[in-house]
């Protein structure tokens, strides 16, 4: 059974939603959605990394945030919810090395108002970088929005 609200995505479309935002403009591509979670890849090169020259933790968690953000709006009826991020912390646990991160989010509890993710974080060789947990917010979108491609 999935966990999805349309039972299915479109990663085309998750994408294409993201241009012109910093998940397009940090090299970050959503790749598959399986039953119960989302996959994504963040470039390390010279959008992401830190000075030292491998990936800044702020990329990590922004990438994190992404597929945990995205996961839990897929999770719900758009015309009327929307998923805010509320809480988000990642433990760096190894540098991450110029090339391709790959990202994977599953949720941990979807509740009503608040959903819960693990999103795991690793390097080209499956090795672990980071791991970060993600708490949204559901909330309801205005009576005025309901009806229009966009909230706010």
């Amino acid at each position: 059974m999935t966990i999805w609200y349309d039972d299915a995505i479109d990663v085309d479309a998750i994408n294409e939603r993201g241009r012109g935002s910093a998940v397009e403009r940090l090299g970050i591509v959503i790749t598959a959605a399986t039953d119960d979670a989302l996959r994504g890849t963040m470039t390390v090169d010279e959008r992401t990394v830190q000075p030292a020259g491998v990936v800044h933790g702020g990329a990590s968690v922004l990438f994190a945030e992404t597929l945990a953000s995205w996961g839990a709006t897929y999770t719900l009826d758009q015309s009327k919810q929307y998923a805010v991020g509320m809480e988000i912390n990642a433990n760096h646990v190894r540098p991450g090395l110029p090339g391709v991160l790959r990202g994977e989010a599953r949720p941990v509890n979807l509740g009503r108002t608040t959903q819960i993710w693990d999103i795991r974080i690793t390097n080209e060789d499956g090795k672990l970088v980071c791991v970060s947990r993600c708490t949204m917010a559901v909330l309801d979108v205005p009576t005025r929005y309901r009806d229009t491609d966009t909230v706010g």
